[in-house]
Parts: C-alpha cells; sequence; structure tokens
C-alpha cells in the first residue's frame, strides 16, 4: 500500500517532508505579513486626537502565549545544536534545530504584530491571515494527533504543534472581537475630537487623568500604562500640561476626607481622649501597607532561593547531577526567580512611595486647615517660617518614611532566613556569625539614640534660622532704608553657624552608622570561617561560596540599615512636631454667630459684659467690660488715643480674640478691611472679586466708589495687572483701596473698617467717605476705626476708647458737650489742622454719583492680560539635561572635590579589597597545599584592611557635605542679601523660602551621601559584572549588548524624570507660597468666610505638586523593572554557558565565586540606578540655590577710595537735577525729570494724590531704585558715587509701613547695640512710649519681647517706635514717609513738636496726606503723575490760582469745615 505508506510520511512530525511543509508554511505567513505592513503604510492616518494605545485582556493574554510557545521552539531549537555540538561536534544535519528556530522566531514575530499591533493593521487583511494561521496549525494538530493515536508515543514535535493551535485559536478570537471593537470605536472617535464650531480649542481645560487610573493587571505588574509618557518626554521636553492628574483616591481631597472620616469614628467611639494621629494614618492606607507587605514578603522569600540554586550549581559543574539535563533547569529556574524577585521589589517599592504621597498629601492638608483655625496664643509658639517648615521639610520627610517602613522587618527576616541558609552549608558555625551580628546592632543602639536627640535639635535649629530669614527676606525694604543687613545676615549666619553644629553631629553619626554595617558582613565571614576551622567543618568551594553569595546578598538590607533608622528617627521627629501643631488651640468659634432668622435683625450686633482676651488670659484681659448694640444701618466710629485697644475690639467682633466672659450676638455677613493691607499675588481684578463671580456693572460701581478708576488707567494692563507679593508694586494708598473695593464688592452686613484712610492722601479721603461710606454703604452696618475727627459728626455714634474699655459712646455733639476727653481730641485736631492761617478758603459743594451717572462716565475699557510684561515672572526652571555641570558646581564649593576624591579613591580600594578576599578563597579552598588556617588568616586580613577605607570614605563624606552646605549657603545668603528691591518685588517669598528651607535641607543631610553612594553603588555593579565576564568570558555576548541596551534605556528615562523632578521643584514653591499668602492673611480669609475656597485651592495646589512627584517615583520603578530583566538574562546566559561547558574546564571555586557575584548583580544594579536617580533628583534642589546664587546685586555697600566724611551730611542741603526713575529696564518712567533743591535745614513737605510717585522720590533718595537718568547731590556729594551703606547710614527715615522685628524692644530701637539704655528711655519718652513700654511685661522694661512682625503691639505704637529708631540714630537728613499715618491727633500733635524741637536745625523732608502735617513745613513740593507740578512755600502756593496743592488744601478744609458746620 504505497499510498498510505506517503501518507504517514505526511502526517510523521519527524520526517523531511513533514519538516519542509512547516518550512513553507513559515515563508507564505513571513511574505504575507510583509505585505500586510506595506498595506499598512499606504492607509491615510486616521483624524481625530491621537489616544495612548490600551490593550484589552484577550490581547495580553493572546500576546503571552504566544510568544511562550514561540520562545519554547526557539529554545528547543538552540538546545537541539548544542547537544548535537557537544556529542558529534558538528551542526549538521540541518533539518531539525534550523527549523525550530525559524518557526520559532515565526512565530513570536506573527502572534506579537496580530495581537499588539492588531488597531494599526487593515482589518480585512488581519482577519483572513488569521484564519489562515488557525486553518494550517489544525491541520498540523490534527495530524500530529491521528499520529500520535496510531503508532501509540508522543513525542515534543507533537506537543508543539497542538500547543501551537490553542495560540492559534487565541489569534483567532483576537482579531474578530478587537477588530469589531475598533469599528464602533472609530466612529465615536471622529465625532468627539471634531473641533466646535469649527473652532480648535486652544488650550485643553481639563487634563487627563493618569493611565494607572484604568490600567489592568499586567499593566501595572509591568508598568507598561507609563509607556505613553515616557515616549513624549523622549520627544519634546515636557511641560506642566504634559503631566496627567492624580487618580480619584490619590488626590489630596479624597485622603484628608478619609483621614477625617476615620478620626470622626474613633471620636465618636470615645470622646473624651485625643485619638492618635498615627493610628488614623494606618488605619486610612492598611489594606495598601499589606498588599505591599505581600510583595515584599515574595521579594525576600525569591531573594533567598539564589544560594540555594548556586549550591546545586557547584554540584553540577563538578560532574554531580542529580538528574538529566538538571543544569538547565536551574539556569531556568534561576531566571524565573530573579523575575519573581524584580516584578515583587518593584511592586513593594510603587506602592509604598504612593502610600507614602498620599499621607504627605493629607498632612499637607491638614497642616493648612489648622494654620486658618490657630488661635492667638498658639500663633506666637507657630509662627509663619515654623509653619513654613512644617509643610516643606517635616510633611517630606513623612511622606519618604513608607518607602522604608517594610525595610524594618524585611532586614529581620531576610537575616533569620540567611542564617537558615549558612546553618545548612557550614553547620554550628553559623553561631560565629550571629554573635558578630548582634554586637553589630548592639553596637549601634546609642549611636540610634543620639542621632534621634541630635535630630531633634537640628530641626529646632533648622526652625531658628528659617525664622529669622524669612523676617529678614519680608523686611527687606526696611532692612536696606536703616542700612541694617550687615546685622541681620550676621545673625542669620550665627544661626547657622549654630545648626550646622547639628548637621554635623547628625551626619557623623550617619557616617560612623554606615562604616559599622557595610564592614559587618566581612567580619561575619571571616568569623564564620574562623569558627569553621576551629569546629573542624571542611570548607569546600560549595559550602563556602554559599556562605559568601548567602553574605552578599545580605549586604545590601544590611547595609541600608543606617538609612532606614535615620529615616525612621526623622519621621519620628517630624511626626511628633506636627502633631503638636494639629494638637494646638484653635479660635472659639462657638457662641457666636447667629445667621439671621428674620431681615429686620440683619447687620445687628449685641455684646453684654463682656472681657476678651488676646493671650486667652482671663486674669488680664486685653479689652475690659465691653458694652455695644449696634443697630441695623448704623454708622458708628470707634475713636481713641495709640493703643487704647480699637483695633482689637474689631477683632473681637470678628471672634479673633478670646471672650473670657460676657455674650456677643452678631447676624449677618462680615466685610473686613485690615489697617495692614493684605493683598494676595494675583492680578488686582482676582483681589477685588475675592473669589466671588464677576459682575460687570456691580464692579464698575465697585472701581468708582473706591477711587480705583484713575489708578487703573496708569497701571499696564488695568486690573489685569499683576500684584506683587503683599502688593509690593502698589503704593500704601492703592493697597487700602483695593481692600476697601474688596470689601464692598462682596455685599456684606456688617463693615469692619479698620483706619483704612490713614494711607490716602486729603481729596481721596474726603471722596471715599462720601462716595464709600455715606452712599456706598448706605443701609449696612459700619464700625470705622478712624484718627480723622473730620469726618466724625456724620456718624450716629463714636465710641471713645482708652485703656481698653469703651468709656464713652454718643453721637458726635453730645459727646463734644459732655466728654473732656473727646474735647482734647478734636482741640487736638484743630491745633494740628492750623485753622488760624486760612481764613479765604472757599467750600466746595459735595458732590455725589449715582450708579448710573458712573456707567456713563466710565466708558468700558478692556484689557488684554498680556502675560509678557507682568511683574510677577513664572518660576523658572532648568530644562533639558545638564550632564555633570551642577555636580561640578557642587564639588567646587570649598575644594569639594578633594574630599570627593579620597572618598571614591577608598571605595575602589575596597572594593578591588573585597575581588582579592574572594579570589583567594576561590583559589585556594580546594587546593591541598594551603592550609585551612592560612586561608581563613589571609582572608580575614585582606578584609580588615579593606574595611579601615571604609571609614575613610565615610568619614571623607560627611567632610564633603558640611564644607559644600556651608558655602553654598553663604554664597545664597549674600546673594540675597544683596539683591536689589526689584527682585523682591517680582519674586514670591514661597520661591526664596521653599529654596532656603526644603532645597538647603536636602543639600545638607542628602546630597552628599546620596552622591558617594551613586558612585559606589555604580562600582559594586561594574565589579560584579567584571568578575562574571573574567570567569565565564562567554558571558559577553550577552551583557555587552544588554549593558548598551540598558545605557540607552537610562538616557531615554533622563529625559523625562529630569523634568518630572524639576517641575516637583517648581510647583512645591506654589504650595510654599500659597500657604504663606495665607498665614499673612488668616484673619481677611475668617472675616469673609473663604476658608473653604482657600482650602479648596490648596488642595488643588497640593496635587499639581503631587502628579510629577507619582509619575517621576514611578518612572524610576519602570526603568529598574526593565533593568532587572537585562541583569537576569545576563545571569541566567552566564550560567547556561558554565553548565553547557564540559565538567571540569572551570575550577568549582570560580564558578561558586561568579554566581555568587552574579547572584547580587541585579541587587547592585537596582542599588545603582536608584541611587544615581536619587542623586539626579537631589541634584536639582542644588540647581534651583544656584537659581538664586548669582542675583545681581544692588551696588558696593562700601566704595574704598570714595568714602564720605564722617560727620557727612554737615548741612543737608539736596540737589535733584533732571531725576528719572524707572522700575525696571523695559518699564515706563515714574519720575519724568525732576529738578529742585532742598537747603540745609529747610523743612519739605512732599504732597500729590496717591500713586503720584511720592514715595518713589525717597526710594531714589536712599538708591532702593537706581536713577535712570539725572543725579541727586547731598552736601556735594553725588550719592551715586558712595557705597550704599555709607549712604543709608547717614539718613533717618520713618518708612511708611511701621515695622518691628521679633526679639526684644531694646533690639528694636538699636539693633546695632549703639546706644545707653539711658538714651533708649529718654527716646522712648519723647516718643509717648515709656508707660507702655513699662506695663507691658511686669518690669521687663527693654527686655519686654516683640513677637513676629510685632503683632503684640498696636499699628501706632509700631509707627512710634519707628521715630525712636530716627531719633536715635540723629541724621541731619530725616525722611517721613506717611510717618503718622495710623497715630491719632493728640499724640501726632505731641510728635509734631518733638520732631520740631528734635531736627530743629535738620533737613526733614515729609510726604504726608494730613494737610496740616506740611503747614508748617518751608517749602511744599507737589508732584503729579511723575512731574514736579510747583515748589514754593506754602502760603504762597495757595494764593496761587489753579495750584495744586491749593487745590488739596481746599479739598481738605471742605469736609472740615462741613465737620464744623454739622
Amino acid at each position: 500500500m504505497p499510498c498510505s505508506y506517503d501518507f504517514r510520511l505526511l502526517i510523521d512530525p519527524s520526517t523531511c517532508v513533514n519538516h519542509m511543509l512547516i518550512s513553507c508554511f513559515d515563508v507564505v505567513l513571513l511574505i504575507m505579513l510583509v505585505f500586510i505592513m506595506i498595506q499598512k503604510s499606504t492607509l491615510k492616518p486616521s483624524r481625530g486626537i491621537i489616544q495612548v494605545q490600551r490593550y484589552s485582556y484577550l490581547q495580553l493574554v493572546s500576546s503571552i502565549a504566544n510568544s511562550v510557545l514561540g520562545l519554547v521552539h526557539l529554545c528547543l531549537g538552540i538546545w537541539v545544536l548544542e547537544e548535537r555540538l557537544r556529542k558529534s561536534k558538528t551542526v549538521l544535519p540541518l533539518d531539525w534545530w534550523s527549523l525550530e528556530i525559524s518557526h520559532g522566531l515565526t512565530w513570536l514575530l506573527v502572534s506579537l504584530m496580530l495581537s499588539l499591533k492588531l488597531k494599526q493593521l487593515p482589518r480585512g487583511w488581519s482577519r483572513l491571515y488569521s484564519i489562515i494561521i488557525f486553518l494550517v496549525s489544525g491541520i498540523f494538530c490534527a495530524s500530529s494527533l491521528f499520529y500520535a493515536i496510531s503508532s501509540r508515543e508522543l513525542s515534543l514535535m507533537m506537543a508543539s504543534d497542538i500547543l501551537s493551535f490553542l495560540g492559534a485559536i487565541l489569534l483567532l478570537l483576537c482579531t474578530y472581537k478587537e477588530s469589531r471593537y475598533g469599528d464602533t470605536n472609530r466612529e465615536t472617535d471622529e465625532s468627539l475630537y471634531a473641533p466646535l464650531n469649527g473652532q480648535s480649542n486652544k488650550k485643553e481645560s481639563i487634563r487627563y487623568v493618569t493611565q494607572f487610573a484604568k490600567a489592568g493587571f499586567f499593566n501595572r505588574m509591568s508598568f507598561w500604562w507609563l509607556n505613553s509618557l515616557m515616549k513624549m518626554g523622549r520627544e519634546k521636553t515636557l511641560h506642566d500640561e504634559d503631566i496627567p492628574r492624580l487618580r480619584e483616591e490619590d488626590r489630596a481631597e479624597s485622603c484628608y476626607l478619609l483621614f477625617l472620616d476615620q478620626l470622626n469614628r474613633k471620636k465618636q467611639k470615645d470622646p473624651s481622649s485625643q485619638p492618635s494621629v498615627l493610628k488614623i494614618i494606618l488605619l486610612c492606607h492598611w489594606k495598601e501597607i499589606l498588599v505591599s507587605g505581600f510583595f515584599a514578603l515574595l521579594k525576600v522569600l525569591a531573594l533567598s532561593l539564589g544560594p540555594l540554586l548556586l549550591n546545586s550549581f557547584i554540584l553540577v559543574a563538578e560532574g554531580n547531577e542529580s538528574f538529566k539535563y538538571e543544569g538547565f533547569v536551574l539556569a531556568i529556574s534561576l531566571f524565573f526567580t530573579k523575575s519573581i524577585e524584580s516584578l515583587s521589589q518593584r511592586q513593594w517599592y510603587f506602592r509604598c512611595r504612593l502610600i507614602g504621597l498620599r499621607v504627605r498629601s493629607l498632612l499637607t492638608a491638614a497642616i493648612y486647615r489648622k494654620q486658618l483655625r490657630l488661635s492667638n496664643s498658639a500663633r506666637l509658639m507657630h509662627s509663619g517660617g515654623e509653619i513654613m517648615n512644617y509643610v516643606t521639610v517635616d510633611a517630606y520627610r513623612i511622606g519618604e518614611f513608607p518607602y522604608w517602613f517594610h525595610q524594618t522587618w524585611t532586614t529581620s527576616l531576610q537575616l533569620s532566613i540567611s542564617l537558615v541558609i549558612l546553618f545548612r552549608a557550614i553547620g554550628l558555625a553559623t553561631i560565629a556569625s550571629l554573635v558578630v551580628i548582634v554586637i553589630t546592632v548592639l553596637c549601634n543602639t546609642p549611636l540610634a539614640k543620639l542621632q534621634h536627640k541630635f535630630q531633634s535639635k537640628l530641626m529646632v535649629a533648622q526652625d531658628e534660622r528659617l525664622k529669622a530669614y524669612s523676617e529678614a527676606l519680608v523686611n527687606m525694604k526696611v532692612l536696606k532704608l536703616y542700612a541694617w543687613e550687615t546685622k541681620f545676615r550676621n545673625a542669620i549666619e550665627r544661626l547657622r553657624n549654630e545648626e550646622l553644629k547639628w548637621v554635623y553631629a547628625v551626619q557623623l553619626r550617619k557616617a560612623y552608622n554606615i562604616f559599622l554595617f557595610w564592614s559587618s558582613p566581612v567580619l561575619v565571614s571571616a568569623a564564620s570561617f574562623g569558627a569553621c576551622y576551629f569546629l573542624n567543618i571542611p570548607l569546600h568551594a560549595n559550602n563556602v561560596f554559599t556562605v559568601v553569595a548567602t553574605l552578599r546578598l545580605v549586604q545590601e538590607p544590611i547595609r541600608t540599615i543606617p538609612d532606614v533608622i535615620g529615616v525612621v528617627i526623622q519621621a519620628k521627629v517630624a511626626f511628633t512636631r506636627i502633631v503638636k501643631f494639629l494638637e494646638a488651640p484653635e479660635l472659639q468659634s462657638a457662641n457666636v454667630t447667629k445667621r439671621c432668622l428674620n431681615d429686620n435683625m440683619t447687620g445687628s450686633l449685641t455684646i453684654k459684659s463682656a472681657d476678651f482676651s488676646c493671650e486667652d488670659n482671663v486674669s488680664e484681659p486685653t479689652l475690659r467690660n465691653i458694652n455695644l448694640e449696634v443697630r441695623p444701618g448704623q454708622k458708628v466710629a470707634i475713636c481713641g488715643e495709640v493703643g487704647s485697644g480699637k483695633s482689637t475690639l474689631l477683632a473681637a467682633i470678628l471672634r479673633e480674640v478670646s471672650m473670657t466672659r460676657g455674650e456677643i450676638e452678631v447676624y449677618g455677613k462680615f466685610a473686613h478691611v485690615s489697617q495692614t493691607a493684605w493683598i494676595q499675588s494675583g492680578t488686582i481684578r482676582e483681589n477685588i472679586l475675592f473669589g466671588a463671580s464677576m459682575d460687570a456693572e456691580k464692579y464698575q460701581v465697585t472701581l468708582h466708589r473706591s477711587s480705583l478708576l484713575k489708578d487703573l488707567e496708569l497701571f499696564p494692563h488695568g486690573d489685569l495687572t499683576e500684584i506683587g507679593e503683599r502688593g509690593v508694586n502698589l503704593s500704601g494708598g492703592q493697597k487700602q483701596r483695593i481692600q476697601l473695593a474688596r470689601a464692598l464688592y462682596q455685599h456684606a452686613d456688617i463693615y469692619l473698617l479698620d483706619d483704612p484712610f490713614s494711607a490716602v492722601d486729603a481729596h481721596t479721603a474726603t471722596n471715599l467717605f462720601n462716595e464709600y461710606i455715606m452712599e456706598g454703604l448706605a443701609g449696612k452696618t459700619v464700625l470705622l476705626v478712624t484718627h480723622q475727627v473730620d469726618f466724625l459728626p456724620a456718624f450716629d455714634s463714636i465710641l471713645l476708647m482708652s485703656d481698653g474699655e469703651i468709656i464713652e459712646a454718643a453721637p458726635y455733639h453730645q459727646l463734644l458737650s459732655s466728654s473732656q476727653e473727646f474735647q482734647k481730641l478734636v482741640k487736638a485736631h484743630k491745633e494740628t489742622a492750623g485753622s488760624d492761617r486760612l481764613v479765604d478758603v472757599t467750600s466746595s459743594r459735595k458732590h455725589s454719583n449715582s450708579a448710573s451717572d458712573i456707567k456713563k462716565t466710565y466708558m468700558e475699557q478692556h484689557y488684554e492680560a498680556s502675560k509678557g510684561d507682568q511683574l510677577i515672572k513664572q518660576e523658572e526652571r532648568e530644562r533639558g539635561d545638564h550632564g555633570f555641570k551642577p555636580y561640578i558646581q557642587y564639588l567646587n564649593q570649598n575644594n569639594g572635590y578633594i574630599y570627593f576624591s579620597v572618598a571614591v579613591l577608598s571605595q575602589l580600594i575596597f572594593v578591588i579589597g573585597q575581588i582579592l578576599q574572594n579570589s583567594w578563597m576561590a583559589a585556594s579552598v580546594d587546593n591541598p597545599r594551603v592550609s585551612s588556617l592560612k586561608l581563613i588568616i589571609v582572608y580575614l586580613l585582606i578584609g580588615v584592611i579593606s574595611s579601615m577605607f571604609l571609614l575613610i570614605r565615610s568619614l571623607s563624606t560627611v567632610a564633603l557635605g558640611l564644607q559644600s552646605s556651608k558655602s553654598l549657603f553663604l554664597q545664597l545668603l549674600n546673594s540675597l542679601f544683596r539683591a536689589p528691591m526689584s527682585f523682591y518685588d517680582s519674586t514670591p517669598l514661597g520661591r526664596i523660602l521653599s529654596r532656603v528651607s526644603s532645597d538647603l535641607n536636602i543639600v545638607d543631610l542628602d546630597v552628599a551621601f546620596g552622591f558617594i553612594i551613586a558612585v559606589v553603588a555604580t562600582t559594586n555593579c561594574y565589579a560584579n559584572l567584571t568578575v562574571l565576564a573574567v570567569v565565564t568570558w562567554q558571558v559577553l555576548f550577552v551583557s555587552i549588548p544588554m549593558i548598551y541596551f540598558a545605557i540607552r534605556l537610562q538616557k531615554y528615562y533622563f529625559a523625562s524624570a529630569k523634568e518630572l523632578m524639576r517641575m516637583n521643584g517648581t510647583t512645591k514653591s506654589f504650595v510654599a507660597n500659597h500657604l504663606a499668602e495665607s498665614v499673612a492673611g488668616a484673619v481677611t480669609i475668617r472675616a469673609f468666610e473663604e476658608e473653604d475656597r482657600f482650602f479648596q485651592k490648596n488642595l488643588d495646589l497640593i496635587d499639581l505638586n503631587a502628579s510629577p512627584y507619582f509619575h517621576s517615583f514611578a518612572a524610576n520603578e519602570w526603568l529598574i523593572q526593565r533593568l532587572e530583566t537585562v541583569s537576569a538574562i545576563v545571569l541566567a546566559s552566564a550560567a547556561l554557558c558554565m553548565v553547557v561547558l564540559p565538567p571540569g574546564s572551570l575550577s568549582s571555586g570560580f564558578i561558586g565565586m561568579a554566581l555568587s557575584y552574579g547572584l547580587s548583580l541585579n541587587l547592585s544594579l537596582v542599588f545603582s540606578i536608584q541611587n544615581q536617580c536619587n542623586i539626579a533628583n537631589y541634584i536639582i534642589s542644588v540647581e534651583r540655590l544656584n537659581q538664586y546664587m548669582h542675583i545681581p546685586s544692588e551696588a558696593p555697600e562700601v566704595i574704598e577710595g570714595n568714602r564720605p566724611p564722617v560727620n557727612w551730611p554737615v548741612a543737608g542741603r539736596v540737589q535733584i537735577n533732571e531725576l528719572q526713575i524707572r522700575y525696571r529696564p523695559d518699564a515706563p518712567l515714574v519720575l519724568r525729570g525732576i529738578t529742585c533743591t532742598f537747603e540745609g535745614g529747610d523743612k519739605i513737605g512732599i504732597v500729590g494724590r496717591t500713586g503720584s510717585g511720592k514715595s518713589t522720590l525717597i526710594g531714589a533718595l536712599f538708591r532702593l531704585v537706581e536713577p535712570a537718568g539725572g543725579k541727586i547731590i547731598v552736601d556735594g556729594i553725588d550719592i551715586c558715587s558712595i557705597g550704599l551703606h555709607d549712604l543709608r547710614s547717614r539718613f533717618g527715615i520713618i518708612p511708611q509701613d511701621p515695622t518691628l522685628f521679633n526679639g526684644t524692644v531694646r533690639y528694636n530701637l538699636d539693633p546695632l547695640s549703639q546706644h545707653s539704655d539711658q538714651e533708649i528711655w529718654e527716646v522712648l519718652g519723647k516718643c509717648q512710649l515709656q508707660e507702655a513700654v513699662q506695663d507691658k511685661e511686669e518690669g521687663l522694661g527693654l527686655d519686654s519681647s516683640v513677637v513676629e512682625a510685632g503683632a503684640n503691639w498696636s499699628m501706632g505704637q509700631r509707627q512710634l517706635f519707628c521715630l525712636g529708631r530716627a531719633l536715635l540714630r540723629r541724621s541731619r537728613i530725616l525722611v517721613l514717609d506717611e510717618a503718622t499715618a495710623s497715630i491719632d491727633n493728640a499724640t501726632d500733635l505731641i510728635l509734631q513738636k518733638t520732631i520740631r524741637a528734635e531736627f530743629a536745625d535738620c533737613t526733614v523732608i515729609t510726604v504726608a496726606h494730613r494737610i496740616p502735617t506740611v503747614m508748617d513745613c518751608s517749602k511744599v513740593l507737589a508732584i503729579s503723575d511723575g512731574k514736579l507740578v510747583e515748589y514754593d512755600e506754602p502760603m504762597k502756593l495757595i494764593k496761587r490760582e489753579g495750584s495744586l496743592f491749593g487745590n488739596l488744601v481746599k479739598e481738605y478744609w471742605s469736609h472740615f469745615q462741613s465737620a464744623e458746620s454739622h
């Protein structure tokens, strides 16, 4: 039967005919595949959005199953070839092995293309293709089955045919299902992404959510979801909008709400006790902690299999196989073990980092929420700088902790497993190694305790330094005006040296720790082998290298012990500080506001016999026995001398001051205008709207009522002009009017206005009074604190306060007739007004505008907010790869490269020592001529000597860190203190603070160790590879391409990772900025009940910062996972080489050594890459510090060759010639060619409307701004020719914003300690402050405390302190910039007399809004829009027709007389 014979030949898988058929089938498949690819490239690209490829489960299962099939065929082919080579030393015949290899490759290509690239292939072709594969595989499968049944035998070929058919079924399903899904998808794609109304959306409004949110199991395990972002980062520089948002459950809001939910549950269970914040955080995240713990456990178990496999390998190499092909099984097992180890470790680290991120977000949110509710006493305990530190440093440290959390127990577990493995290898000698490990841990205990103590001290020192730093930065203008920068800089340097002392202590303990734990594996192995010698346990290659491999694997966890201890300690200290802050007392908001039930009550306010205390002190209330009833719509004025408690009364109504007895009832909503203006950085419009929606008509009316229209015309972008932080580019009056506009726009029921007119000129004050108070707030309840008696007759009631009590409350005329105190006040006002001088002043008619008039006069102006020329620039960040530049910058500090070289050299010697040690063991262990004693002694000696270099390495690292930190800090400090005022005007404080807090903290503690450890880890990694390659050179065929691949992959990674880390830095500044602003404006935020909006903004900023951080650490794991796969392949190849080589061609000692290094290759590679990534992240802090280390500085402080005489200025004659000033090179002129002369001893008054350039002229005199043209000559010396310190220290000034510093009264008056106590007391007497200082704190006198920003002294008292400074300095030229704006008339009168007497022969230049203040002057200089309008004696100007000064006087008198006529 020849036919049947032929048929059997066809279906027998081992015949040549069958092989030919399969080969033809493979060729046809490949030709079709090429054809389909060509088809694909000719298709038009589909229009619409480019979506990131996402794979279905079916696609993934199909691709994995078929890839494995292809790999099996490939491996089978290689194995057949290798067997043939070994047995017959020839590759012929080609049939079986070549068929398997070609079939494996074809199957791999086809299955991957069809499974994963399906959506991009032509649908008809891909379906046809999968049908053909299915049919042909089915035929082969059927024939194999038929043959197997008939011949009753099963071969590998038959099995593979059957499996191929199952793969083909999967491919067919995949093609049909996915192409159907693609049909529906394509249609929606086209319609969804067509531009709306024919316009393309210019800006994507909602950033897309991270792919991680929807990723499946395989996708998450392999970090496949990151591919799209990494690809984008490679193709272009990433920008903020490219970074996806976090998924819902990782956002700050979700984390914080979860935290609150758990907290409330705990409180309900046990209302009496304070729940532990730590327990609640653990409760919130216990599931994630358990899952990451499971992966950690899996990793430890997989890692511990290594030495056991090594032991078997050595036995196989010696020819002791337990079964055939055991070597191949071991090599494959090794690969799988390493892959599982890699997968589990990556998931463990990634999940822990994610927990850390969530904890950090919730703590930052909780701290922000808390600072909005802090009570006054708690504010004294936790300054703004400290709160900033809690967020930028402490929360950051706690966020790092979960990453290390499982290390605490996995290290112990790994040690225990290692001891078991050691016991199997060397029996009782293990006890020696256990003893050494125990001794190491015991030695570390006192070190850890000390480190905890020093870390706590360091945090306190850091707080102190930051407090001083932020105070100096906030008040930089004042420091420059007084020429006190050097004093403050030295104070900060002193605090910094104290801080560095603790940095040194902490780092030194860390260095000892590192030495202890790095040298312990060396000691442990020596102790173990020594014990073997004494216990007569024989040493062979297999047990010696099992010990060495086990210890090499335990090395990494043991080496991380110091880090773990450090991190645990830092987190504990940080956590204690944050918890203490979160448990600080809050403002009582109970028993106060009753929201209105009936409309008649809205706007009423009642206080009954209440006492209020600022410092929660019941025995000494700040306000006593307050009784007050205000009916809806009433206008109440509050007057009294400086420090009588006026502002405190408003604060008490707002519940900012705690009530110790009595009751208070308020009906309605507040609007509050504080005495010191609080302005947010942002546009003017944003400041006025303050979260409310835009109503154009209401907005225009508000601008008009607040007298802002003229100012807005002067601004380059109108109301869309960006204001600097705290309103630095606005005049005092503009800030106040923006505050007033904000209050009016809010449409509240009760308006609390704290002396808003003090900073504006008389004309504007009148306008505001008529338009704003009388008309804008008609029908509203108003409580106005004021020193301006002129307005009082218009009020329904006047409260007269003295020493914390309301002594009188009645309408104007009643008070005038009944109260002597009040009569004094009015009399003082008349005296200062000097009414006898002005006779023929016509009164101007009071005019009002209705809303419709306003709309007519104000033609709508639209401003385009161009981002180009705004004052506040976007924060800059470095872009692209800077290579080694930042590292070299770091090493160039204080000869850093010397310490660095010593450390690197020591490390190299240590690594070489270790290799020598193990080579000696490998060469001599089975050498009968070397005795066991000699073997062990040489091993120990090499170990001890190389360990000494570890100590040198650790100490030089500490030195490197300390020296570089010192140098970087000093350069930064000098640069910031020498920066011109324009830098502070355009740079938000948060940007500078985030650099001097968190970035500096990283430079202090992390950069040096990170740098050295990265070098160390990399040398270790290359040492491992070298040993592998030297012993089995065949590995080079695999490892060289793999290393090339690894380096390319790392480059690919860094393209995205660097940008992500930089974004993390800049977005951290947003969080810091917003926090700094909110701390400053907490009272205003609470008064307008805007806490929720600010909190929401804070949550958004936290997420904005968390997103780049999340993607940055995910990218880190993405890279390491791919690199670990590479190292697993290298190791498996090396193992295969050893197995394939004939037994005896390598000594078992060297096989043992190579594999013991190979097993730790994975670990050392990860350790190396991780540390390289860490230092790349840390070095960004050095980059960020470096940005502010080279700010263009002001003119020199002292010009040695050109110093003025000691007694300069003698006469005080000031000549101004053609003076032109602009704030920035591209900005318009602010002063446009002013020329005038102030004779020595003249009293000059400078007047002009708000924003006309008065304060700029003063700035020019002190060279806060350098002239753009013209010059100022004082007593014959051009002020631009001498040093700034010489200039500023010779002039006296009382600045517009009175500033006090944290410290004592003495320190505030005389920080340079140039005067005796007696002189200071005299000056206090002249400033009306003597009593206040004596009464302040029992008998402390000049040592009475002044808290941050002088918050425990009233605004008026602060201005008196500034006057005291001027009196102490006794300059020939004194400048008063709105010096008495916040002072009542009586005190003002005394002060004017004091100034006249004390500075009788000096030149006094006064900028004033109160006309009476300048009436005494010998000459008046009037400025309008930056030009000099007139300059003459006041009386002459008044009589001159059309005089600007004359008009100001008339306006002033018109409202003064209208007050009289009431």
